[in-house]
């Protein structure tokens, strides 16, 4: 196995492995704990699970009032989806992979929930007082994040190395005996 495809797989298990966590999470809240919407329970003094129904993208934006905008926003992140596989797939290295995993991981997570219910589930509340930095949210939702905020950070911070110019490649003929 290449190199390449290492980081490749690497990638695609590690988007199979955060939608596997972020939908047993969100079983646990729904199934074992019975949480209904609405409902909080306190974990910490700034942290709660307090159940909510997302029927828009993020922040709320582009709420589906009806079927056809649920299967428009399910189509649409499901495109978005298929994008973000498409460059996984063309990146080669591991640093480049790794967040484009945790947005697809965390897309197809919430792209499951609108499928089945026609909205996602969100729980997790931070806050600090009434102060709420972000809205509540779930797992899939940090991980496209986090996913985001590494490829910003990257494309910000860390300049690829140019090739050398032909210039420099032209041996210098003044020290030649």
């Amino acid at each position: 196995m290449t190199p390449v495809l290492r980081n490749r797989l690497i990638g695609l298990a590690l988007a199979l492995a955060l939608f596997v966590a972020d939908q047993a999470y969100k079983g646990y809240i729904l199934h074992d704990l019975g949480m209904q919407l609405g409902q909080s329970i306190e974990l910490l003094p700034i942290f709660n699970y307090t159940l909510t129904h997302n029927y828009g993208v993020s922040l709320g934006m582009f709420t589906a009032t009806s079927d056809t905008m649920r299967w428009g926003l399910v189509a649409f992140t499901g495109l978005i989806a298929v994008v973000v596989t498409v460059w996984l797939m063309r990146e080669r290295k591991l640093a480049d992979i790794v967040p484009l995993a945790l947005i697809l991981g965390g897309a197809l997570g919430n792209i499951k929930d609108r499928y089945d219910y026609g909205y996602v589930v969100d729980f997790l509340d931070l806050h600090f007082g009434e102060f709420r930095p972000f809205l509540i949210f779930n797992l899939a939702d940090a991980a496209i994040t986090i996913g985001v905020l590494i490829i910003l950070a990257r494309s910000l911070l860390i300049r690829e190395k140019a090739p050398d110019s032909p210039a420099d490649t032209v041996p210098d003929r003044q020290f030649e005996s």
